[in-house]
This record gives structure tokens, sequence and C-alpha cells, in this order.
């Protein structure tokens, strides 16, 4: 039954919702967010969201993580010169968020601190809170990249600041 109900959610989900979810108001402060936090540190953030998996890869019990390191390479968030891309991902209709980050920052920040995030975001979407929940996601990733990755000079910007909607 729970994997019905998860096929339901997917099909049942739109882009209306998705843009309910994430109107452009709160696409502007998620991506104000990320260009303060990469004045702080040297990471690179990316954040994506989708509403809902394709047919063949819900049929396929694709999980949110596996659909997440996709996007992370479809988005390129891997090719940063010091591998310091971080990637926030949403998946919509499961209301799920994973955080991957390339070698160079998985390294040094682990898996705990990135699932805490994921969680307090997942629970400020699930009360229906989307860029609270978002924008608080991106601060806390910027406290873990300024710990870990200082900002020591000005470092260019590699990857688009803009979240995406897929």
């Amino acid at each position: 039954m729970n994997r019905l109900a998860r096929i339901v959610r997917h099909l049942a989900m739109t882009h209306w919702q998705v843009r309910r979810a994430f109107p452009p108001r709160t696409l502007h402060a998620i991506e104000a967010a990320i260009k303060a936090s990469e004045l702080a540190h040297v990471g690179q953030i990316r954040f994506a969201v989708e509403g809902a998996l394709h047919s063949v890869a819900l049929w396929r019990g694709q999980s949110s993580r596996a659909r997440a390191l996709e996007v992370f390479s479809l988005l390129r968030v891997w090719d940063t010169e010091q591998n310091n891309g971080v990637l926030i991902y949403v998946l919509l209709a499961d209301r799920g968020v994973e955080i991957i980050a390339d070698r160079g920052i998985h390294a040094r920040v682990g898996e705990p601190e990135w699932r805490n995030i994921c969680r307090t975001m997942e629970a400020a979407f699930k009360a229906g809170h989307f860029e609270d929940g978002a924008v608080a996601g991106v601060r806390a990733t910027t406290q873990c990249l300024t710990t870990h990755f200082p900002a020591v000079r000005e470092c260019s910007n590699e990857l688009p600041d803009r979240p995406v909607l897929l």
C-alpha cells in the first residue's frame, strides 16, 4: 500500500502545485540566501525542486536519493574547480529533501549533518512552510560550509544561484 500511495502522489502532482509551493517570491528568497551564503565560504550551492518522478523511474522504485544523484550530475554540480559543489534537492511529491555534496566537501561534512538539515526542511515543508524551510536549509548548509570551508578570498561563482524547477 505504501508503494501504491507513493505512485498516486507522484502521478497526481501537477506543475501548478509546484509553482504554488515555490512561487517566484520564494525562488527569489532562495536565490538571495544562496548569494549571501557564498560570500561566507568557498562552497557552491545549487537548489533544485522536482514535483514528481517520471513514471518509469517511479515504477522502478527510484528513491529520492538516487534521483538527487542524477540531478547532481545533470546540473553539473560536480564540475567545480575545487570539488566544492552542494546540491539541495527537493522531491515535492514525497516532501523529501536530499543533500548531495561533492567529494571535497563530503569528506569533511558528514552524512549526519546533512540528514539533520534535510529533516528540518522536511518538517517545514510538511507544515506548508516552503519558503521558510528552503531558506533555513540554505542557512544551515551555510553554517556547515563556513565551519569547514570558510572564505579565505573572494571566490568565483561557478554555479548559478537561481533555484531550478525540474
